[in-house]
């Protein structure tokens, strides 16, 4: 069974060459391994605080497009009201201006409707004097070519105006 059992030398040997490992490891290896198992956790950390920043400046900006978004239809809202003024304003002077138009053309119409009834009536007139002057004229020739009529005329006219 010697050859499971090892010898007392070789154990020895085994001992001192795994304890100058161990300090060879210990001394050099081990400090490098945890040196970078360090800045490796150094770098995740940074990593996260990183990500954490990132994760709030997209909420700010989330928060600013909103207040942008708002601000923005606010903006229109106002626009288009300002619109809707504007073109109650532009109806309401067109409205004016046609109705102060209408009134003038509709004076004017009344002022020409007046001349024109005016001349009609003095134009009648006119053609009245003259038919009843043509009557009476012709009315007094019947009447006046006698010389008796001519008489009977004279003292009516005397007794009507005397």
């Amino acid at each position: 069974m010697s050859l499971f059992t090892p010898e007392f030398g070789l154990v020895f040997w085994m001992l001192v060459i795994f304890l100058i490992l161990l300090g060879v490891l210990g001394k050099f290896v081990w400090p490098v391994i945890i040196n970078n198992m360090e800045e490796r956790a150094a770098f995740i950390d940074k990593g996260v605080e990183f990500t954490q920043e990132a994760e709030k400046d997209r909420e700010q900006a989330k928060a600013d497009v909103r207040s942008l978004l708002a601000d923005a239809r606010k903006q229109q809202m106002d626009i288009l009201q300002q619109t809707e003024r504007m073109k109650q304003e532009i109806l309401d002077k067109a409205q004016q201006t046609a109705a102060h138009e209408a009134k003038r053309i509709m004076d004017s119409a009344k002022l020409s409707i007046e001349q024109a009834k005016v001349e009609a009536e003095l134009q009648l007139r006119k053609q009245a004097g003259l038919l009843s002057l043509q009557i009476a004229e012709q009315v007094i020739r019947r009447d006046l070519s006698s010389e008796e009529s001519q008489m009977k005329l004279i003292d009516k006219l005397l007794n009507e105006n005397g």
